[in-house]
């Protein structure tokens, strides 16, 4: 076992932790050891084990022999039932892949993809020991403070349309984000959202595909949630939800409404195409009609960012008048003020 990746809880929404989803299910309700005997067809005994069990988890319990248990405080902690007990979701997350270390969602995601990972399957982890960034940069992923996830998806759709399941998930994270707390959360093209000109969350997109097939996309998502301090290199340029509320933020909250929203708008654009999304997305987005600068590998141009085609590529029309579309793989995107 690498030293920078824990042992796997590996849960299936079919099969969870069925006391505990009972629980959840209570909202802070006791249920009595009858009932759960009754349902379970468990002895009492049976029963006392598991309450410790998730007492040994971090769940906060009280017993009552008239009243029988109840979970009156729950560990900050992304456990699948704790998704499943809060989402409303048809397919994301029928398999959870939980970590309390890794070193990169993304990575553990691809090698689940290549053996064969069900489409919405989740890889989520407490902690990234080597949290990956665009263009070869390093997400900064702190023990219990955002949300780390990736997911595998096997859409049927050509390869070249792929980036759009990139804007489709960052308009998904900025919906979730003014939904749960009240926050007004913008997109800089082409897959950064960001509170107050800062960024919040990231967002990784890799893909497997041959000539017209996409065998399977990872959609690695970042959020800074309840971060109290950055790395120098990004404290000016970084937030967190908890820095712009003013308080902190419950990270299954956001994780829930994320993938609600994220599984409406994919299977809306598997129904009836990715047009309803980009239009969102233009809606959301802070860059359009403003000045911007383009840096590439071969150097740079200013202009203003007019729109976005269907591809989902930025259209700049330059100081000198000319247009130039702009894909995301190679360049960066500045403000220009």
């Amino acid at each position: 076992m690498s030293a920078d990746k824990s042992i796997a809880i590996v849960r299936d929404k079919k099969n969870p932790d069925r006391l505990l989803m009972m629980m959840l299910a209570a909202r802070g309700g006791y249920i009595s050891g009858e009932e759960i005997s009754r349902k379970f067809g468990v002895s009492r005994s049976a029963i006392w084990k598991q309450v410790n069990h998730l007492r040994e988890m971090g769940y906060e319990m009280e017993s009552s022999t008239r009243l029988g248990y109840r979970i009156f405080k729950s560990p900050d902690l992304l456990f699948p039932e704790e998704i499943w007990s809060k989402a409303e979701l048809s397919f994301l997350g029928d398999r959870i892949y939980y970590y309390s270390t890794i070193g990169s969602t993304n990575s553990e995601a691809k090698r689940l993809a290549q053996e064969g990972a069900s489409h919405g399957t989740l890889i989520i982890a407490e902690e990234q020991t080597r949290g990956k960034g665009r263009m070869g940069r390093v997400w900064t992923s702190p023990r219990g403070t955002g949300i780390w996830v990736s997911i595998v998806l096997k859409p049927q759709i050509m390869p070249s349309e792929a980036p759009k399941l990139t804007m489709l998930t960052a308009v998904a994270v900025t919906e979730a984000i003014t939904e749960k707390i009240g926050i007004s959360a913008g997109i800089k093209w082409p897959n950064d959202v960001l509170i107050d000109g800062k960024k919040v969350c990231g967002i990784l997109t890799e893909m497997s595909a041959e000539t017209d097939v996409v065998n399977y996309v990872v959609i690695g998502t970042g959020i800074n949630v309840n971060n109290d301090i950055f790395p120098d290199e990004i404290k000016d340029t970084a937030i967190s939800l908890k820095i712009a509320a003013g308080n902190a933020v419950d990270r299954i909250q956001i994780l829930a409404g994320f993938l609600e929203r994220l599984e409406y708008h994919y299977k809306t654009a598997m129904a009836r195409g990715f047009e309803p999304v980009l239009n969102e997305w233009r809606k959301l987005c802070c860059n359009l009609g403003k000045p911007v600068e383009i840096v590439t590998r071969d150097g740079s141009f200013t202009g203003i960012a007019e729109d976005i085609d269907e591809q989902g590529a930025l259209i700049v029309k330059k100081t000198d008048g000319k247009f130039e579309r702009v894909l995301s793989g190679d360049v960066s995107l500045k403000y220009r003020r």
